[in-house]
């Protein structure tokens, strides 16, 4: 079975590889061959530490909490986290600087695997949400490194895919110490993919963990954005191609009972924010990106466009309404808990697959509303800026919702206590 897969990795990345190479030489985006091959050079570890792979940017925030529990439990173990993406890479060496080393993970072929091990030397493994990777999971477990699935989850995209192959995910499956799975939904799907069900644990979701902004946070990014007191702002967090047109004209019909109002526009994909630059002023839209301001435009109130990494979650706490894209169109939402517990009324589309338990309870306590088009989106929209009183209200039950599932951060923690990681004695 494992040779039969690293064939197919092996197909595949050579097929991509041409894709790459364009990417590289047309937008610079780089493919830290060498560290995904694990030849890179790097300074032995003084002793093993606790090795946290966290594939991109939501996945790298997510684990914040889990980090800083990690150290105030062991200040002593070294950490190191590791991502797929350039993007997870940035907010990694930004937010975890001086807290953990970063490092990019293996391709999933055993040399590579084995290279990375030896150069981590990991005493434990702790993967976000469900990354699967066959090779890495069985050198783990060959050399006696427990791990653990943690935040897991399974998407109805994901549980179909892996289903047609649930023999050989069985075995796959065999090599994870532990998994903590986000809800009971996600524990009865890992199940019956084939985990052993002694070792399947609900811990809840991290995100609902997140940790509080820094005080002064809002007021911070108004003066970073060139915003002045008060004005009036929505954000439309996470979009994807088909979402930001009705973004768009939800924006051109509340800036007709509000002028003044201004629009924070964040795609999901850093790589589209020409697309998107083009498409506002294609519809007559006076834009700036985040990375020129502050500054002043006489052009009338700007769609300020997000073309930072990391910074989405604490700018959501200047908004007056928030919106999260990948809902609109059927990609299974993104991240709803982010502006819910910074206390801000959640507007979101039908496709919340990825947040099901998030969508559910934000609806149910009136926190989070769903839109299913252009039209809704403005109509809520509208509604919602015209009334700060159910503003306020929205944003209290959201807030409330969210936190309300609190906890995960310390269930995981126990879980690591209990089957990855004890602090060695010393010798007498």
């Amino acid at each position: 079975m494992y040779a039969l897969y690293t064939a197919v990795l092996a197909a595949a990345v050579g097929g991509y590889a041409p894709v790459a190479v364009t990417r590289r030489l047309a937008g610079g985006v780089p493919l830290n061959l060498r560290e995904r091959l694990a030849l890179g050079r790097h300074d032995p570890p003084a002793r093993p530490c606790g090795w946290i792979h966290a594939v991109s940017v939501g996945e790298a925030i997510a684990a914040t909490p889990v980090l800083e529990a990690l150290r105030r439990t062991w200040p002593t173990l070294p950490l190191v986290v590791s991502t797929v993406t350039e993007t997870g890479a940035r907010v990694v060496r930004e937010r975890f600087a001086g807290l953990a080393r970063h490092r990019y993970f293996p391709l999933d072929f055993p040399g590579a695997v084995r290279r990375a091990i030896a150069s981590i030397q990991p005493a434990f493994f702790l993967c976000m949400e469900t990354e699967l990777w066959p090779n890495a999971l069985r050198a783990l477990a060959a050399r006696g490194v427990p791990s653990m699935i943690a935040n897991g989850r399974l998407s109805d995209r994901s549980f179909s895919h892996y289903r047609l192959v649930r023999g050989a995910m069985r075995r796959v499956l065999a090599d994870v110490t532990v998994f903590a799975m986000q809800s009971d939904e996600d524990a009865r799907r890992m199940i019956a993919l084939g985990a052993p069900a002694e070792r399947v644990v609900v811990a809840g979701n991290l995100k609902h963990d997140a940790l509080p902004d820094p005080t002064g946070a809002a007021d911070l990014w108004r003066r970073l954005l060139g915003l002045s007191s008060g004005q009036p702002v929505w954000i439309a967090g996470s979009t994807h191609r088909g979402e930001d047109e009705a973004v768009l004209e939800a924006h051109r019909r509340a800036r007709v009972e509000r002028p003044g109002i201004v629009l924070v526009l964040a795609p999901r994909h850093p790589e589209r924010v020409g697309e998107v630059l083009a498409l506002a002023a294609k519809n007559g839209f006076t834009t700036v990106r985040r990375s020129d301001l502050p500054i002043r435009t006489r052009d009338g109130v700007p769609i300020i466009v997000l073309d930072t990494v990391g910074e989405l979650a604490q700018m959501y706490s200047i908004a007056d309404v928030v919106f999260v894209g990948g809902s609109l169109v059927p990609l299974g939402g993104h991240n709803l808990l982010e502006p819910a517990l910074r206390g801000k009324p959640v507007l979101f589309g039908p496709h919340t697959s990825n947040f099901r338990e998030a969508a559910t309870i934000l609806t149910t306590s009136g926190g989070g509303l769903v839109v299913r088009d252009a039209e809704e989106l403005a109509a809520e929209l509208r509604r919602l800026l015209g009334n700060p009183g159910l503003r306020a209200q929205l944003g209290a039950a959201a807030r409330e919702a969210a936190a309300s599932r609190h906890g995960a951060t310390r269930v995981t923690l126990d879980l690591v206590a209990r089957y990855l990681y004890s602090e060695p004695t010393a010798a007498p």
